[in-house]
């Protein structure tokens, strides 16, 4: 069923192994559900934001907050587009663009997470180059924006297996230590090099329309 009033619900990206759906109260079931069950190994934080950290059911009720409140917040001025990772048909994570003043700058930046279930099996490079698609191709950006802290070798190994030029660092407390996170950046012209043929995006004209880009 289409949904006109809200065309972020139909949008979808499809590769040959996964499909990212953005998330609605349903999806968001699943999503939660699979958070709490681990996302990492607790003796470690791999977010900037520590939101794994808050015990279950609390953070199944603060992940729908989340959700809810950037779905009331979307406006052409900024905007989250939060994409269930969906694999034969099961929720194995999330991937995500946020972006201020899109219509000007043209930028967004990613940030995504696996089920520990879910790991290690390649789906990181995959959902991320579904993310870009989406950006790139769907939205018609310029550039796209990603973090990680320095011993996120994971996240790093896929940022650095797709091209992005390293874009400095900074010094952020990571559960009140002082830690670098490593910024990179990808502009058009790098993803048109490594950008897939086998990528597609469903519903994306009525969601440019709703963000003041068409």
């Amino acid at each position: 069923m289409a949904h006109p009033n809200w065309p972020l619900f139909d949008l979808e990206v499809h590769t040959p192994r996964i499909t990212l759906r953005y998330v609605d109260d349903e999806l968001g079931v699943e999503l939660a559900s699979l958070a709490a069950r681990g996302v990492h190994d607790p003796s470690y934080m791999p977010f900037s934001i520590p939101w794994t950290d808050v015990p279950s059911p609390l953070l199944e009720q603060e992940s729908f907050r989340y959700w809810w409140r950037t779905r009331a917040e979307t406006t052409p001025e900024h905007w989250v587009a939060n994409m269930a990772v969906i694999v034969d048909g099961e929720v194995v994570g999330a991937t995500g663009m946020e972006t201020s003043d899109f219509a000007v700058t043209q930028t967004f930046s990613t940030g995504s997470w696996l089920g520990l279930a879910h790991q290690g099996q390649g789906l990181g490079k995959e959902l991320r180059q579904a993310t870009l698609h989406l950006g790139f191709e769907g939205f018609g950006a310029v550039m796209a924006m990603t973090g990680a802290w320095h011993d996120n070798h994971a996240s790093l190994g896929v940022t650095r297996s797709l091209g992005y030029a390293p874009n400095g660092s900074t010094i952020k407390s990571r559960r009140g230590v002082a830690t670098e996170l490593c910024l990179f950046r990808m502009l058009r012209a790098s993803w048109q090099r490594i950008r897939r043929p086998d990528i597609s995006i469903t519903g994306v004209e009525p969601c440019l329309k709703m963000l003041g880009l068409a």
